[in-house]
């Protein structure tokens, strides 16, 4: 199937084949229609699929349709709702993509900078907002945004916004918006809290689930290594020696580590930069920029930019740490996936992250591949039984390791009154 093949106008035809757009990817595919006939859609599919211009260009052509049809308003028409500045700015810089030769303006809007250009930005013409949640209530308290002539409102990793404590500002929002409106949920995974949300705010919904839910793309090769601790940073080393490996990612649970790995890595003069939240936004977006354009080989995240880092030619990730949420494991790797070429996810586990793997492996129902032989191989466990699944798959917050050091809580010895 082609793009043309989904009614889509001449303009926004014209825009995506300038951006190289030829087949529409399965989520687009099966969304595009329901959206142009102003259904509610709760869209699930995998990190990679390209979920933004599911929702992006069926919005923009329904709103150049209204543009065309009603007298010029200069109200907000479309808001896009998302957990992270970087994800807002992603969202945006699509739209400016697929516009091009549509009469619409829009605007992005996020905390952690001055207000003062964004407000002097929604004194004019915007048609379509994309914010994130902290920003849009503050503004909205201003009183410098009015959501009461929304037609569209696009909730983008709904699930994310659940993890990042966003839902009670997103209830907040539902509450300014017009009751007669279309709804657009889309999300990489549907734990049940957020569908229960979407039931309660979107009327007769397409349900729309491309692959089996917190899946990996089929066309990822992924590989776990055992290695100690210690030799993790002496693995990844030997893997970038490889001059294959022109650009990698890689991922760490702690911002802490972030660091760490970004300075053994210069010991062995290779270039690498950190991102993460105790970096400003202008140099996370300095970091990503480099990385972008080749000038940094490595950049090395946290899980928190699992979601929206967003890099063409990007053909190899390194799970540095195991993840202890196996859905994050699926947004990692999904960085390397884009719809239709074959890239490579590596993994590093030790013997005290062999029950993470265990829970990644029961998510994806795949086992992954163990890479045998190599210089820092160590023997492990895996008779280990991995945990039940509670609290919607996430990590139980009594769960421990079996074989994690130190005594737990319940046994430490009590400190000593001072006499």
């Amino acid at each position: 199937m082609l793009f043309k093949d989904l009614d889509i106008i001449s303009p926004i035809l014209n825009s995506l084949e300038k951006e190289w757009y030829k087949n529409p990817t399965p989520i687009q595919e099966k969304a595009i229609p329901h959206i142009l006939k102003w259904r509610d859609v709760l869209g699930s599919a995998q990190t990679g699929t390209w979920k933004t211009a599911a929702f992006a260009i069926p919005t923009l052509q329904l709103l150049s349709r209204e543009r065309e049809l009603s007298n010029v308003s200069r109200n907000i028409k479309c808001l896009v709702l998302t957990p992270t500045r970087e994800l807002a700015i992603q969202i945006e810089e699509n739209f400016t993509s697929y516009w091009k030769w549509l009469w619409l303006h829009h605007l992005v809007i996020f905390g952690w900078v001055n207000q003062f250009s964004q407000v002097n930005k929604l004194k004019k013409w915007v048609d379509i907002l994309v914010a994130t949640p902290g920003r849009l209530l503050d503004l909205m308290n201003q009183w410098y945004i009015d959501l009461r002539k929304v037609e569209i409102f696009i909730l983008d990793e709904a699930d994310r916004m659940l993890d990042m404590w966003f839902i009670n500002d997103v209830k907040k929002i539902l509450t300014k918006l017009p009751v007669k409106r279309q709804t657009l949920f889309f999300s990489a995974t549907m734990p049940k809290e957020i569908m229960s949300l979407s039931s309660s705010i979107l009327n007769d919904p397409v349900k729309i689930e491309v692959t089996p839910i917190s899946s990996t793309a089929d066309t990822v090769k992924q590989s776990v290594y055992f290695v100690s601790k210690n030799d993790k940073k002496l693995l990844l080393a030997d893997i970038l020696r490889d001059s294959k490996i022109k650009s990698l990612l890689v991922f760490t649970r702690t911002k802490h580590w972030a660091d760490i790995v970004v300075k053994d890595l210069a010991k062995v003069w290779i270039i690498a930069e950190a991102i993460h939240w105790n970096k400003s936004q202008n140099a996370r977006q300095r970091a990503l920029n480099n990385f972008k354009w080749w000038q940094t080989r490595v950049l090395v995240a946290t899980d928190i930019a699992a979601r929206w880092i967003d890099v063409d030619n990007l053909w190899y990730v390194v799970n540095f740490d195991i993840s202890n949420e196996p859905e994050t494991y699926v947004h990692r790797i999904g960085r390397t996936w884009r719809a239709w070429l074959n890239w490579t996810a590596f993994s590093f586990c030790s013997q005290e992250e062999v029950e993470y793997l265990l829970l990644i492996q029961k998510l994806i129902w795949k086992k992954i591949d163990v890479e045998k032989w190599h210089k820092y191989e160590i023997t492990v466990d895996e008779s280990i039984k991995a945990p039940k699944k509670q609290n919607g798959g996430r990590r139980p917050n009594n769960f421990r390791p079996s074989n994690s050091t130190g005594p737990k809580k319940e046994n430490r010895r009590p400190r000593p009154r001072k006499k």
